[in-house]
């Protein structure tokens, strides 16, 4: 690498701290065309334009870098006459205005001045950014884009009410399986209001989610709000308890009495086995006491009726949840919630790529080397692999793209979280599968071949 300025090593080093700056990365490309590094100068402007399709100053700076003719620029519009039309004419219409003018910037171009092609300049860039994605057989699956955990929107308060959000099934990636058993036990009956009146089906109900952490539990219970047109209260533990007593009792009945008079209403209960754990095993009145008001609230009291309240649970340990809070009519229906399916992994990892510089990425591949991966671990995977790229960069000095070498060591280096909580959901399936609660559960540690 030549010598550089002070000034040069300053900015280098800058843009790789903030590689989403496209200012400072202009003006670090401005530099570097000034001291004739014209082919450093194209590299920088490249980037700039994949975090900023269609900036005018990047494309500008493209093309002065690549030392081709800069695209003609439209001629100004004549200035209104001032002076003042006879009284006989009739002043000119808006409509009339436009027919005059040029249909587009080209064709206000001076003759013989050739206009800019951008597929030629496309192709003298290729060699320097390569594509994000390589295209291929694998990159067949199509899904939605979905986001894991770390992805969704913050947790209301107790008593902050989310209004219907644009959050729908279709967004969650691929776990068709998880779909078909909400639409059977749980949507098609709300969607269906004549059939539901004719078999008289109420319009409540609960459903608990369970499954390894980081998977989408609490997406997925937004999604169903979003299907239903419902509002959505989200709740955990800090929202509930309260040093002083019978606050925390108050809380709960708060929540629900704000669920019914904003029906139709998904309240969704985070952590249920912190909410609602098992009542022999707790040593606290106050968290026997918020069992007993949920249990209550769950019932309807004094007279009121939950009719429009959907009560959705998720948990990572549903055998430590109080057995009265699963109960037919309660929480009576259970779905398991596995690490993603190889559709739901291509879209978890285009969403948390979308915005980082990234070439030649096989989707593919990356989809195979992280089989049984949560959506957190997906997310991990790709922030392991920028930090490679950056402390590369800052180490050379050159900036370069995430690649394939960095996804794939990121994933290798990273085991999945679900194996440990596999590891005692297997102890729980082949002793204390009562009634066939955990089917679906043994149903996979076979299949998997961990049974």
């Amino acid at each position: 690498m030549p010598d550089e300025s002070p000034l040069i090593r300053s900015l280098r080093a800058a843009v790789a701290a903030a590689p989403e700056d496209v200012p400072l990365r202009l003006h670090f490309a401005e530099l570097l065309l000034a001291e004739g590094r014209g082919d450093e100068a194209v590299t920088e402007a490249a980037v700039a334009l994949q975090h900023a399709p269609g900036d005018e100053a990047a494309r500008a700076l493209m093309i002065r870098a690549m030392g081709l003719p800069a695209t003609p620029a439209a001629p100004a519009t004549p200035a209104v006459s001032a002076t003042p039309a006879t009284p006989s004419a009739e002043p000119e219409t808006p409509a009339d205005a436009s027919a005059d003018a040029p249909a587009d910037a080209s064709a206000a171009a001076p003759a013989g001045t050739p206009a800019f092609d951008w597929a030629a300049a496309e192709q003298e860039v290729g060699d320097v950014v390569g594509p994000r994605f390589v295209t291929g057989p694998a990159d067949g699956i199509e899904a939605p884009l979905t986001a894991d955990g770390s992805g969704d929107p913050g947790d209301a308060s107790a008593w902050d009410v989310d209004r219907p959000g644009a959050v729908r099934l279709a967004d969650v990636g691929g776990m068709q399986q998880v779909k078909d058993r909400l639409e059977a036990a749980f949507l098609a009956p709300m969607r269906n209001p004549e059939l539901r009146k004719l078999y008289g089906k109420s319009l409540r109900g609960g459903l608990l989610l369970y499954g390894p952490p980081g998977c989408g539990k609490t997406f997925i219970a937004r999604a169903v709000a979003g299907e239903l047109g419902a509002n959505f209260i989200s709740v955990s533990l800090s929202d509930i308890l309260d040093m002083y007593i019978g606050t925390s009792e108050k809380n709960v009945h708060d929540i629900f009495e704000t669920a019914r008079a904003q029906a139709p209403c998904v309240v969704f209960l985070d952590e249920l086995d912190a909410l609602g754990a098992k009542r022999s095993r707790s040593h606290h009145s106050g968290l026997r006491n918020v069992v007993n008001q949920l249990l209550t609230e769950l019932d309807g009291v004094d007279g009121a009726e939950n009719e429009g309240v959907f009560v959705l649970a998720a948990t990572n340990v549903p055998w430590d949840v109080d057995l009265a809070l699963r109960r037919p009519g309660r929480l009576d229906r259970t779905l398991l919630v596995l690490p993603p399916d190889a559709p739901a992994r291509e879209a978890i990892l285009r969403y948390h790529l979308r915005e980082r510089p990234i070439e030649s990425v096989d989707l593919g591949k990356l989809v195979k080397a992280t089989e049984d991966f949560s959506g957190a671990d997906l997310a991990h995977v790709c922030d392991s692999a920028a930090e490679f790229a950056l402390l590369d960069s800052a180490r050379t000095g050159t900036v370069r793209m995430i690649g394939m070498k960095d996804l794939l060591a990121a994933a290798k280096q990273i085991r999945p979280s679900s194996e440990a909580w596999f590891a005692s959901a297997r102890n729980v399936a082949m002793f204390a599968n009562d009634g066939g609660m955990y089917d679906d559960l043994v149903a996979h540690l076979k299949k998997k071949r961990k049974l």
